[in-house]
């Protein structure tokens, strides 16, 4: 498997037509695109094109959102952006809360970030993408029918992990392929017959796209994956997710 890290990829702003700016960076590099290769991409560069920009200044606190900044720490307005992106508060310290974001993922801040954005004369946050899957899915449509070949797209972020340090990439949208491979009922090398065994294939890629990509001034929020040899069709990245009665630290 090889992965490329898309060079000088420029800088995406409010209502800039992302596929066109794909397609062009990877013919810029040279990069022609295969049947089953792989686009991977920071969910920045999505919530960016979407405009999922807040201004701080124009976040009006409500007194659920007062009372868990003081809990936790944080700035009222980072908070009651927080709470309009969750559905649910899974764990919360000084300084991070833990959420269920709208999309079903359990992750830190609802996944609010100010890292890497443009200067502005008012402070503003970041937020993601109101349907990664479908942006992703959209994307996907745009360059296969481009490249005249069936792709994959993945829209990745980063999120702590329960038992380790350190953070690593993760897939919050996927399109064109199967991001979880179910081995259940398969024999092993030794002929035992797995039963719990799952696969997540998409957070495996979209983990080995974010180390190419960086997580600081890197500026390489493209990655194409070749040789991945995955399962094509029509696939989302909600599979990856562990329903609520099954996940031990809800």
């Amino acid at each position: 498997m090889e992965c490329i890290a898309v060079k000088n990829f420029p800088e995406v702003l409010p209502g800039d037509d992302l596929a066109a700016l794909l397609i062009q960076s990877l013919e810029h590099q040279g990069l022609v695109l295969g049947e089953g290769d792989i686009v991977a991409m920071a969910q920045k560069i999505v919530s960016k094109a979407e405009n999922r920009y807040a201004v701080l200044d124009e976040v009006k606190p409500s007194d659920e959102a007062l009372a868990l900044a003081k809990e936790i720490d944080k700035d009222p307005s980072i908070t009651q952006l927080i709470l309009d992106e969750s559905v649910e508060i899974v764990r919360k310290r000084p300084g991070v809360v833990i959420v269920e974001h709208n999309q079903g993922y359990v992750h830190a801040n609802a996944g609010i970030d100010r890292s890497n954005l443009p200067a502005s004369n008012k402070e503003r946050v970041l937020l993601l993408p109101v349907d990664a899957n479908k942006s992703a899915s959209e994307l996907n449509d745009r360059l296969s029918w481009h490249f005249g070949c069936q792709l994959g797209v993945i829209i990745n972020d980063s999120a702590g992990r329960a038992w380790r340090n350190g953070t690593q990439g993760f897939a919050i949208g996927i399109a064109g392929f199967n991001p979880l491979i179910d081995l259940i009922g398969k024999p092993d090398r030794s002929g035992r017959v797995m039963e719990t065994t799952q696969v997540a294939v998409g957070d495996e890629l979209a983990a080995a796209a974010s180390f190419i990509m960086g997580q600081a001034d890197e500026g390489t929020p493209v990655v194409v994956i070749k040789g991945a040899k995955v399962e094509l069709g029509v696939f989302d990245a909600k599979c990856l997710i562990r329903e609520k009665r099954f996940d031990l630290f809800r």
